[in-house]
């Protein structure tokens, strides 16, 4: 097998063109190590990462304390799938549950693993609790919503990248406009509707954030209507916005969680960072009267709650904890918002900023199917930080959590003497 250290830049990206399939279109950088909120390409060339895996990496790359728990557990036992006991499984799930306040968590490997396992979990409680008819139970579903890529979740997709040539579709599922309480209200009146799952802000339609008492009332209308608010925090949660969860609204809990969250979700849905972009592992968290619904032989997964995922999961999270991550991402946000607001008012090439935390995102002045933020981002990449659009005119922003306010202030130098080069 030939090395890597042989091989350039755009021979590795031919060679994924030649043999991988085109499902993807990256940004012309290839990455060999990572290391905080720094990454570094076969060349050698050193970027700030400022997409973090979608969020995953918000511990940073390589945390030495995550790794160190890879290790050490790689060393003993990897996998013996559910069909026997492991010695880190039940460990690790009353340290989530007591994590995040809940009584049950069901493990699984991806994001949109999870989602779909909430979607299962939400469709049996409606049968075996809630008395639904058998197969009536419908999920509403937000416009403009991203749950990942599986025929489930693209059949409430209305991203035609998503859907087109994959029908048909699941049906049982409804869409409607995000952030609309009276589309909500009058979705919740049919009595067959199981669960409502929703982004607390939407990431992949440009971090788009809700009206401040979109999720309470939303939430709140779920417990009016017997439905299950599910909350979809794959990238918005473990700190990411500011707080734990971005369902936590407006808690006064400064560092460690004190499990008063304005809203308590239903189904939480988590991934991503936590593992700290390590390994793939994902979780569904529920109460008993929601968790119980499903018994044995009627979900699951191979590596589901394998004892490696387990231990990395565990530290992923001490990390969260013992490093203040939340507290560090609200106060870098205020300033990275603050920054390309001053940008917004010098450049008529950026009209808007928006986000929570450390997820954000500007929107460039032009229309969806320009490549004007695209040749933005690779102009970023040659300056040394690294982003990506989503939807033609938005740029979305979300470094690693540990970054410090010196390194912010440099990235928003380059973000702007970027995008100011653009108006010369």
């Amino acid at each position: 097998m030939m090395s890597s250290d042989t091989l350039s830049s755009q021979d590795l990206m031919q060679m994924e063109d030649r043999y991988g399939a085109h499902n993807y279109h990256p940004l012309p950088v290839v990455l060999s190590r990572g290391e905080g909120v720094y990454v570094w390409d076969v060349e050698g060339k050193k970027y700030y990462d400022f997409l973090s895996a979608y969020s995953a990496v918000n511990q940073g790359h390589c945390h030495p304390r995550i790794i160190q728990a890879l290790k050490d557990q790689a060393e003993k036992l990897t996998l013996t799938s559910r069909a026997f006991y492991n010695d880190l499984l039940g460990r690790y799930e009353k340290y989530i549950t007591e994590y995040f306040g809940y009584d049950k968590v069901l493990p699984m490997n991806t994001g949109v693993e999870a989602v779909e396992t909430a979607l299962k979990l939400c469709r049996k409680w409606a049968y075996e609790v809630k008395g639904t008819p058998n197969n009536e139970a419908k999920i509403i579903f937000a416009s403009g919503n991203f749950h990942g890529r599986t025929m489930s979740v693209i059949s409430a997709s209305v991203d035609p990248l998503s859907t087109r040539g994959f029908g048909p579709y699941m049906p049982g599922l409804e869409v409607i406009p995000y952030n609309d309480l009276d589309a909500l209200k009058t979705a919740l009146e049919d009595p067959n509707v199981a669960g409502f799952i929703v982004e607390p802000i939407q990431g992949e339609a440009g971090v788009v954030v809700p009206d401040e008492q979109y999720l309470p009332e939303a939430y709140h209308l779920c417990k009016a209507y017997n439905v299950l608010f599910i909350a979809d925090e794959v990238q918005t949660g473990i700190a990411r916005t500011g707080k734990l969860l971005a369902t936590c609204g407006n808690c006064k809990c400064s560092g460690n969680c004190e499990r008063k969250p304005e809203i308590k979700p239903d189904i939480l849905v988590l991934g991503k960072a936590l593992s700290g972009g390590v390994f793939p592992v994902s979780a569904v968290l529920a109460d008993d009267e929601v968790m119980l619904s499903i018994k044995p032989g009627e979900h699951g997964s191979t590596f589901g709650g394998n004892p490696l995922a387990c231990a990395v999961a565990m530290e992923a999270l001490e990390v969260v904890r013992d490093e203040r991550l939340s507290e560090n991402a609200n106060r870098l946000g205020e300033i990275f918002r603050a920054r390309m607001q001053q940008l917004v008012d010098k450049s008529e090439l950026v009209t808007l900023v928006r986000g929570k935390g450390l997820l954000n995102a500007i929107v460039i002045n032009d229309t969806e199917d320009s490549d004007t933020a695209w040749n933005m981002c690779v102009a970023m990449r040659d300056n040394g930080l690294l982003a990506k659009p989503t939807h033609g005119n938005i740029i979305r922003f979300a470094p690693p959590l540990v970054m410090t306010e010196e390194q912010l202030h440099e990235c928003c130098d380059i973000i702007e003497k970027t995008i100011l080069n653009f108006e010369a």
